[in-house]
Protein backbone atom coordinates (compact mmCIF):
# COMPACT_ATOMS: atom_id res chain seq x y z
CA UNK A 1 0.00 0.00 0.00
CA UNK A 2 1.47 3.42 -0.92
CA UNK A 3 2.00 6.03 1.75
CA UNK A 4 0.20 9.35 1.58
CA UNK A 5 3.40 11.22 0.68
CA UNK A 6 3.79 8.97 -2.37
CA UNK A 7 0.37 9.84 -3.77
CA UNK A 8 0.64 12.45 -6.57
CA UNK A 9 -0.81 15.78 -5.49
CA UNK A 10 -1.52 14.91 -1.87
CA UNK A 11 1.47 16.79 -0.41
CA UNK A 12 0.49 19.99 -2.21
CA UNK A 13 -3.13 19.50 -1.19
CA UNK A 14 -2.02 19.03 2.43
CA UNK A 15 0.32 22.04 2.25
CA UNK A 16 -2.44 24.31 0.94
CA UNK A 17 -4.72 23.11 3.72
CA UNK A 18 -2.05 23.74 6.38
CA UNK A 19 -1.23 27.27 5.17
CA UNK A 20 -4.88 28.22 4.95
CA UNK A 21 -5.58 26.71 8.37
CA UNK A 22 -2.87 28.85 9.96
CA UNK A 23 -4.34 32.02 8.50
CA UNK A 24 -7.84 30.99 9.54
CA UNK A 25 -6.68 30.69 13.14
CA UNK A 26 -5.40 34.26 12.99
CA UNK A 27 -8.59 35.59 11.45
CA UNK A 28 -10.82 33.54 13.74
CA UNK A 29 -9.39 35.35 16.76
CA UNK A 30 -8.94 38.69 14.97
CA UNK A 31 -12.58 38.85 13.86
CA UNK A 32 -13.78 37.97 17.35
CA UNK A 33 -11.67 40.78 18.86
CA UNK A 34 -12.59 43.12 16.02
CA UNK A 35 -16.29 42.56 16.68
CA UNK A 36 -16.33 42.38 20.48
CA UNK A 37 -13.65 44.96 21.30
CA UNK A 38 -12.79 47.22 18.35
CA UNK A 39 -16.44 47.66 17.29
CA UNK A 40 -17.72 47.35 20.91
CA UNK A 41 -20.37 44.78 20.01
CA UNK A 42 -22.74 43.18 22.52
CA UNK A 43 -23.12 39.41 22.88
CA UNK A 44 -26.16 39.57 20.59
CA UNK A 45 -24.20 41.49 17.92
CA UNK A 46 -21.33 38.99 18.16
CA UNK A 47 -23.91 36.27 17.56
CA UNK A 48 -25.33 38.12 14.55
CA UNK A 49 -21.87 38.46 12.97
CA UNK A 50 -21.26 34.73 13.53
CA UNK A 51 -24.68 33.98 12.05
CA UNK A 52 -23.84 35.99 8.93
CA UNK A 53 -20.72 33.86 8.48
CA UNK A 54 -22.70 30.60 8.45
CA UNK A 55 -26.05 31.68 6.98
CA UNK A 56 -24.93 30.86 3.39
CA UNK A 57 -24.66 27.21 4.39
CA UNK A 58 -28.31 27.21 5.37
CA UNK A 59 -29.48 29.25 2.37
CA UNK A 60 -27.35 27.89 -0.47
CA UNK A 61 -25.79 24.68 0.82
CA UNK A 62 -27.90 22.26 -1.20
CA UNK A 63 -27.40 24.24 -4.41
CA UNK A 64 -23.65 24.29 -3.76
CA UNK A 65 -23.67 20.50 -3.66
CA UNK A 66 -25.23 20.31 -7.12
CA UNK A 67 -22.74 22.87 -8.46
CA UNK A 68 -19.79 20.90 -7.08
CA UNK A 69 -21.05 17.62 -8.54
CA UNK A 70 -21.42 19.33 -11.94
CA UNK A 71 -17.98 20.99 -12.01
CA UNK A 72 -14.33 20.03 -11.78
CA UNK A 73 -13.28 20.48 -8.18
CA UNK A 74 -9.72 21.78 -8.46
CA UNK A 75 -10.61 24.98 -10.40
CA UNK A 76 -13.39 25.68 -7.90
CA UNK A 77 -11.01 25.38 -4.95
CA UNK A 78 -8.44 27.68 -6.59
CA UNK A 79 -11.00 30.33 -7.56
CA UNK A 80 -12.69 30.47 -4.17
CA UNK A 81 -9.33 30.62 -2.35
CA UNK A 82 -8.20 33.62 -4.40
CA UNK A 83 -11.57 35.35 -4.03
CA UNK A 84 -11.43 34.93 -0.25
CA UNK A 85 -7.97 36.52 -0.23
CA UNK A 86 -9.36 39.62 -1.96
CA UNK A 87 -12.40 39.77 0.32
CA UNK A 88 -10.43 39.59 3.56
CA UNK A 89 -7.92 42.11 2.26
CA UNK A 90 -10.71 44.68 1.96
CA UNK A 91 -11.61 44.58 5.69
CA UNK A 92 -8.59 46.54 7.00
CA UNK A 93 -8.99 48.99 4.13
CA UNK A 94 -12.56 49.73 5.21
CA UNK A 95 -11.44 50.08 8.81
CA UNK A 96 -8.73 52.57 7.79
CA UNK A 97 -11.38 54.60 5.94
CA UNK A 98 -13.64 54.50 9.04
CA UNK A 99 -16.29 52.63 7.05
CA UNK A 100 -16.27 49.34 8.96
CA UNK A 101 -19.47 48.86 10.96
CA UNK A 102 -21.30 45.80 12.28
CA UNK A 103 -23.69 45.71 9.24
CA UNK A 104 -20.76 46.11 6.83
CA UNK A 105 -18.80 43.37 8.58
CA UNK A 106 -21.87 41.12 8.36
CA UNK A 107 -22.00 41.64 4.58
CA UNK A 108 -18.34 40.76 4.20
CA UNK A 109 -18.46 37.64 6.35
CA UNK A 110 -21.65 36.57 4.52
CA UNK A 111 -19.84 36.77 1.16
CA UNK A 112 -16.87 34.98 2.73
CA UNK A 113 -19.26 32.25 3.87
CA UNK A 114 -20.60 31.74 0.34
CA UNK A 115 -17.07 31.26 -1.00
CA UNK A 116 -16.12 28.97 1.88
CA UNK A 117 -19.24 26.87 1.30
CA UNK A 118 -18.25 26.20 -2.31
CA UNK A 119 -14.61 25.57 -1.40
CA UNK A 120 -15.33 23.11 1.39
CA UNK A 121 -17.87 21.10 -0.60
CA UNK A 122 -15.30 20.73 -3.39
CA UNK A 123 -12.42 20.12 -0.96
CA UNK A 124 -14.09 17.32 1.00
CA UNK A 125 -15.34 15.63 -2.16
CA UNK A 126 -11.90 15.81 -3.78
CA UNK A 127 -10.00 13.72 -1.22
CA UNK A 128 -11.57 10.37 -2.32
CA UNK A 129 -10.36 11.15 -5.87
CA UNK A 130 -6.87 11.81 -4.55
CA UNK A 131 -6.22 8.87 -2.19
CA UNK A 132 -7.22 5.17 -2.19
CA UNK A 133 -10.17 4.16 -0.06
CA UNK A 134 -7.91 2.33 2.40
CA UNK A 135 -6.15 5.63 3.14
CA UNK A 136 -9.23 7.84 3.38
CA UNK A 137 -9.24 7.97 7.17
CA UNK A 138 -5.52 8.77 7.23
CA UNK A 139 -5.93 11.32 4.44
CA UNK A 140 -8.60 13.25 6.32
CA UNK A 141 -6.79 12.85 9.64
CA UNK A 142 -3.52 14.30 8.26
CA UNK A 143 -5.39 17.32 6.91
CA UNK A 144 -7.09 17.79 10.25
CA UNK A 145 -3.76 17.44 12.04
CA UNK A 146 -2.27 20.09 9.77
CA UNK A 147 -5.00 22.41 10.92
CA UNK A 148 -4.36 21.45 14.52
CA UNK A 149 -0.61 22.10 14.22
CA UNK A 150 -1.32 25.49 12.70
CA UNK A 151 -3.92 26.09 15.37
CA UNK A 152 -1.58 25.28 18.24
CA UNK A 153 0.60 28.25 17.31
CA UNK A 154 -1.82 30.37 15.28
CA UNK A 155 -3.88 31.77 18.18
CA UNK A 156 -0.76 32.67 20.17
CA UNK A 157 0.79 34.40 17.17
CA UNK A 158 -2.57 36.01 16.48
CA UNK A 159 -2.63 37.39 20.01
CA UNK A 160 0.80 38.96 19.47
CA UNK A 161 -0.16 40.30 16.02
CA UNK A 162 -3.34 41.81 17.38
CA UNK A 163 -1.39 43.49 20.18
CA UNK A 164 1.14 44.91 17.72
CA UNK A 165 -0.94 45.56 14.60
CA UNK A 166 -4.51 45.62 15.83
CA UNK A 167 -7.26 43.19 14.85
CA UNK A 168 -8.11 44.72 11.42
CA UNK A 169 -4.54 44.49 10.10
CA UNK A 170 -4.12 40.98 11.50
CA UNK A 171 -6.84 39.87 9.06
CA UNK A 172 -4.36 40.62 6.24
CA UNK A 173 -2.32 37.61 7.37
CA UNK A 174 -5.23 35.31 6.54
CA UNK A 175 -5.76 37.06 3.19
CA UNK A 176 -2.16 36.24 2.31
CA UNK A 177 -2.53 32.58 3.34
CA UNK A 178 -5.57 32.15 1.09
CA UNK A 179 -3.53 33.61 -1.76
CA UNK A 180 -0.72 31.11 -1.11
CA UNK A 181 -3.20 28.23 -0.75
CA UNK A 182 -4.85 29.06 -4.07
CA UNK A 183 -1.51 29.23 -5.89
CA UNK A 184 -0.33 25.92 -4.40
CA UNK A 185 -3.57 24.19 -5.42
CA UNK A 186 -3.27 25.66 -8.92
CA UNK A 187 0.10 23.89 -9.36
CA UNK A 188 -1.15 20.55 -7.98
CA UNK A 189 -0.95 17.68 -10.46
CA UNK A 190 -3.62 15.17 -9.52
CA UNK A 191 -6.74 13.53 -11.00
CA UNK A 192 -9.64 15.92 -11.55
CA UNK A 193 -12.07 14.22 -13.94
CA UNK A 194 -14.78 16.17 -15.73
CA UNK A 195 -18.19 15.10 -14.35
CA UNK A 196 -20.45 13.17 -16.69
CA UNK A 197 -22.69 15.80 -18.29
CA UNK A 198 -25.03 13.11 -19.57
CA UNK A 199 -26.02 12.22 -16.00
CA UNK A 200 -27.35 15.71 -15.30
CA UNK A 201 -31.02 16.24 -14.65
CA UNK A 202 -33.02 19.21 -13.43
CA UNK A 203 -31.73 21.20 -10.47
CA UNK A 204 -34.69 20.19 -8.29
CA UNK A 205 -34.26 16.52 -9.12
CA UNK A 206 -30.56 16.56 -8.27
CA UNK A 207 -31.22 18.45 -5.04
CA UNK A 208 -33.81 15.90 -3.96
CA UNK A 209 -31.51 13.01 -4.83
CA UNK A 210 -28.72 14.39 -2.65
CA UNK A 211 -31.03 15.10 0.29
CA UNK A 212 -32.67 11.68 -0.02
CA UNK A 213 -29.30 9.94 0.00
CA UNK A 214 -28.39 11.54 3.33
CA UNK A 215 -31.68 11.44 5.21
CA UNK A 216 -32.94 8.05 4.00
CA UNK A 217 -29.64 6.28 4.53
CA UNK A 218 -29.68 3.76 7.37
CA UNK A 219 -26.70 5.26 9.21
CA UNK A 220 -25.96 8.61 7.52
CA UNK A 221 -29.35 9.95 8.59
CA UNK A 222 -28.68 9.70 12.31
CA UNK A 223 -25.08 10.86 11.92
CA UNK A 224 -26.25 13.93 10.01
CA UNK A 225 -29.17 14.85 12.27
CA UNK A 226 -27.15 14.61 15.47
CA UNK A 227 -24.30 16.55 13.83
CA UNK A 228 -26.75 19.37 13.14
CA UNK A 229 -27.78 19.39 16.79
CA UNK A 230 -24.16 19.28 17.98
CA UNK A 231 -23.22 22.32 15.89
CA UNK A 232 -26.31 24.18 17.09
CA UNK A 233 -25.42 23.81 20.76
CA UNK A 234 -21.66 24.12 20.29
CA UNK A 235 -22.19 27.41 18.45
CA UNK A 236 -24.16 28.70 21.42
CA UNK A 237 -21.27 27.86 23.73
CA UNK A 238 -18.51 29.22 21.47
CA UNK A 239 -20.36 32.48 20.81
CA UNK A 240 -21.08 33.17 24.47
CA UNK A 241 -17.57 32.10 25.46
CA UNK A 242 -15.91 35.10 23.78
CA UNK A 243 -17.83 37.77 25.69
CA UNK A 244 -17.97 35.62 28.86
CA UNK A 245 -14.18 35.19 28.83
CA UNK A 246 -13.42 38.84 28.06
CA UNK A 247 -16.01 40.60 30.21
CA UNK A 248 -16.64 38.24 33.14
CA UNK A 249 -13.64 35.94 33.47
CA UNK A 250 -11.27 38.75 32.40
CA UNK A 251 -8.74 36.42 30.75
CA UNK A 252 -7.93 39.00 28.05
CA UNK A 253 -7.16 38.71 24.35
CA UNK A 254 -3.94 36.76 24.97
CA UNK A 255 -5.90 34.39 27.21
CA UNK A 256 -8.27 33.74 24.31
CA UNK A 257 -5.26 32.90 22.17
CA UNK A 258 -3.98 30.44 24.77
CA UNK A 259 -7.41 28.82 24.99
CA UNK A 260 -7.66 28.37 21.24
CA UNK A 261 -4.10 27.04 21.15
CA UNK A 262 -5.05 24.40 23.73
CA UNK A 263 -8.00 23.49 21.53
CA UNK A 264 -5.67 23.02 18.60
CA UNK A 265 -3.30 20.83 20.61
CA UNK A 266 -6.31 18.70 21.54
CA UNK A 267 -7.29 18.41 17.88
CA UNK A 268 -3.71 17.46 16.97
CA UNK A 269 -3.58 14.68 19.57
CA UNK A 270 -7.07 13.54 18.58
CA UNK A 271 -6.12 13.31 14.92
CA UNK A 272 -3.10 11.17 15.83
CA UNK A 273 -5.31 8.80 17.84
CA UNK A 274 -8.23 8.69 15.40
CA UNK A 275 -7.13 5.72 13.29
CA UNK A 276 -6.21 3.67 16.37
CA UNK A 277 -9.57 4.38 17.99
CA UNK A 278 -11.45 3.42 14.83
CA UNK A 279 -9.58 0.12 14.54
CA UNK A 280 -10.19 -0.74 18.18
CA UNK A 281 -13.81 0.41 18.50
CA UNK A 282 -14.99 0.46 14.85
CA UNK A 283 -17.06 3.30 13.40
CA UNK A 284 -20.27 3.34 15.44
CA UNK A 285 -18.69 3.01 18.87
CA UNK A 286 -16.01 5.61 18.04
CA UNK A 287 -18.57 8.21 16.93
CA UNK A 288 -20.77 7.67 19.98
CA UNK A 289 -18.01 7.58 22.60
CA UNK A 290 -16.26 10.72 21.44
CA UNK A 291 -19.42 12.69 20.68
CA UNK A 292 -20.34 12.13 24.32
CA UNK A 293 -16.87 13.13 25.53
CA UNK A 294 -17.03 16.29 23.39
CA UNK A 295 -20.34 17.23 25.02
CA UNK A 296 -19.23 16.59 28.61
CA UNK A 297 -15.97 18.36 27.89
CA UNK A 298 -17.68 21.77 28.11
CA UNK A 299 -18.28 21.28 31.84
CA UNK A 300 -15.08 23.03 33.09
CA UNK A 301 -16.05 26.09 31.03
CA UNK A 302 -19.58 26.18 32.43
CA UNK A 303 -18.22 25.93 35.99
CA UNK A 304 -15.37 28.44 35.50
CA UNK A 305 -15.26 31.48 37.76
CA UNK A 306 -13.22 34.65 37.71
CA UNK A 307 -9.85 34.17 39.37
CA UNK A 308 -6.46 32.49 38.93
CA UNK A 309 -8.03 29.23 37.70
CA UNK A 310 -10.27 30.80 35.06
CA UNK A 311 -7.83 30.44 32.17
CA UNK A 312 -6.92 26.88 33.16
CA UNK A 313 -10.59 25.86 33.35
CA UNK A 314 -11.57 27.14 29.92
CA UNK A 315 -8.34 25.81 28.38
CA UNK A 316 -9.02 22.32 29.73
CA UNK A 317 -12.57 22.45 28.37
CA UNK A 318 -11.44 23.43 24.88
CA UNK A 319 -8.66 20.81 24.94
CA UNK A 320 -11.06 17.98 25.86
CA UNK A 321 -13.73 19.00 23.35
CA UNK A 322 -11.21 19.38 20.54
CA UNK A 323 -9.49 16.10 21.43
CA UNK A 324 -12.80 14.25 21.16
CA UNK A 325 -13.76 15.96 17.91
CA UNK A 326 -10.25 15.33 16.54
CA UNK A 327 -10.75 11.60 17.06
CA UNK A 328 -14.36 11.46 15.90
CA UNK A 329 -14.31 13.75 12.88
CA UNK A 330 -11.93 11.85 10.53
CA UNK A 331 -13.77 8.60 11.28
CA UNK A 332 -17.10 10.20 10.43
CA UNK A 333 -15.71 11.89 7.32
CA UNK A 334 -14.08 8.71 6.01
CA UNK A 335 -17.25 6.69 6.64
CA UNK A 336 -19.44 9.27 4.89
CA UNK A 337 -17.25 9.26 1.77
CA UNK A 338 -16.92 5.48 1.82
CA UNK A 339 -20.62 4.74 1.77
CA UNK A 340 -21.44 7.40 -0.87
CA UNK A 341 -20.90 7.02 -4.65
CA UNK A 342 -18.62 9.67 -6.17
CA UNK A 343 -21.41 11.20 -8.26
CA UNK A 344 -23.27 12.01 -5.02
CA UNK A 345 -20.37 13.05 -2.79
CA UNK A 346 -20.58 16.74 -3.55
CA UNK A 347 -24.28 16.82 -2.72
CA UNK A 348 -23.86 14.58 0.32
CA UNK A 349 -21.08 16.76 1.76
CA UNK A 350 -22.85 20.00 0.95
CA UNK A 351 -26.16 18.74 2.38
CA UNK A 352 -24.61 17.77 5.70
CA UNK A 353 -22.33 20.80 5.92
CA UNK A 354 -25.04 23.25 4.88
CA UNK A 355 -27.32 22.05 7.64
CA UNK A 356 -24.46 21.71 10.12
CA UNK A 357 -23.18 25.22 9.65
CA UNK A 358 -26.65 26.56 8.94
CA UNK A 359 -27.56 25.66 12.50
CA UNK A 360 -24.69 27.92 13.61
CA UNK A 361 -26.62 30.78 12.02
CA UNK A 362 -29.38 29.92 14.50
CA UNK A 363 -27.32 28.88 17.52
CA UNK A 364 -24.89 31.81 17.52
CA UNK A 365 -27.48 34.60 17.86
CA UNK A 366 -29.64 32.42 20.12
CA UNK A 367 -26.70 31.98 22.50
CA UNK A 368 -26.03 35.72 22.43
CA UNK A 369 -29.66 36.58 23.15
CA UNK A 370 -29.84 34.13 26.07
CA UNK A 371 -26.60 35.55 27.46
CA UNK A 372 -27.83 39.14 27.22
CA UNK A 373 -31.37 38.48 28.43
CA UNK A 374 -30.70 35.89 31.16
CA UNK A 375 -26.99 35.30 31.89
CA UNK A 376 -23.80 34.01 30.34
CA UNK A 377 -23.81 30.90 32.49
CA UNK A 378 -27.44 30.06 31.66
CA UNK A 379 -26.67 30.16 27.94
CA UNK A 380 -23.60 27.96 28.48
CA UNK A 381 -25.65 25.43 30.48
CA UNK A 382 -28.24 25.22 27.69
CA UNK A 383 -25.46 24.58 25.17
CA UNK A 384 -23.87 21.84 27.28
CA UNK A 385 -27.21 20.13 27.98
CA UNK A 386 -28.18 20.09 24.32
CA UNK A 387 -24.79 18.67 23.33
CA UNK A 388 -25.20 15.81 25.80
CA UNK A 389 -28.73 15.05 24.53
CA UNK A 390 -27.59 14.79 20.89
CA UNK A 391 -24.79 12.40 21.89
CA UNK A 392 -27.27 10.17 23.74
CA UNK A 393 -29.61 10.27 20.74
CA UNK A 394 -26.75 9.10 18.50
CA UNK A 395 -26.06 6.23 20.92
CA UNK A 396 -29.69 5.06 20.56
CA UNK A 397 -29.68 5.34 16.75
CA UNK A 398 -28.75 2.80 14.02
CA UNK A 399 -25.31 4.43 13.92
CA UNK A 400 -24.27 2.19 16.80
CA UNK A 401 -24.16 -0.62 14.25
CA UNK A 402 -22.05 1.31 11.69
CA UNK A 403 -18.98 -0.65 10.67
CA UNK A 404 -15.95 -0.03 8.46
CA UNK A 405 -17.13 -3.01 6.40
CA UNK A 406 -20.15 -0.96 5.29
CA UNK A 407 -17.80 1.04 3.05
CA UNK A 408 -16.83 -2.00 1.01
CA UNK A 409 -20.22 -2.03 -0.69
CA UNK A 410 -20.35 1.68 -1.43
CA UNK A 411 -19.55 1.48 -5.13
CA UNK A 412 -23.18 0.98 -6.08
CA UNK A 413 -25.01 4.06 -7.31
CA UNK A 414 -28.34 2.68 -6.17
CA UNK A 415 -30.16 4.71 -3.50
CA UNK A 416 -30.35 3.12 -0.04
CA UNK A 417 -33.28 0.83 0.53
CA UNK A 418 -35.27 0.74 3.75
CA UNK A 419 -36.61 -2.79 3.48
CA UNK A 420 -36.59 -5.69 5.90
CA UNK A 421 -32.83 -6.19 5.74
CA UNK A 422 -32.11 -2.56 6.60
CA UNK A 423 -34.72 -2.56 9.33
CA UNK A 424 -33.11 -5.62 10.84
CA UNK A 425 -29.79 -3.77 10.94
CA UNK A 426 -27.76 -6.43 9.17
CA UNK A 427 -25.29 -3.86 7.84
CA UNK A 428 -26.59 -3.73 4.26
CA UNK A 429 -27.76 -0.67 2.34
Amino acid sequence: MPRLVQIPGYVRFWTASAVSAFGSQVTGLALQILTAVTLSASATEVGIVNAARWAPYLLFGLIAGVVVDRCRRKPMMVTTDLARAVLLGAIPVLYALDQLTIPTLCLFVFAFGVLSLLFEAANQSYVPLLVPKDLLNAGYARVQQAGAVAGSTGPLIAGVLIKIMGAPLAVLVDAFTYLVSGLVLATMKAPDPVPDRGARRGLGSELREGVAWVYRHRTLASIALTSHAMLLFNSMVSTVFVVFALHQLKIGEFGLGITYACASVGALVGGALSGRAARRLDVGSTLIAFRLLAAIGWLPLVLAGRGPWALASVSVAFFIVSLAIGIESPVEMSYRQGVTPDRLRGRMNATIRSMNWGTVAVGAPLGGILADQVSYRFALCIGLSGAVIQALALAASPTRRARTADELDSSSDDPPRRGAAAAAGDGTD
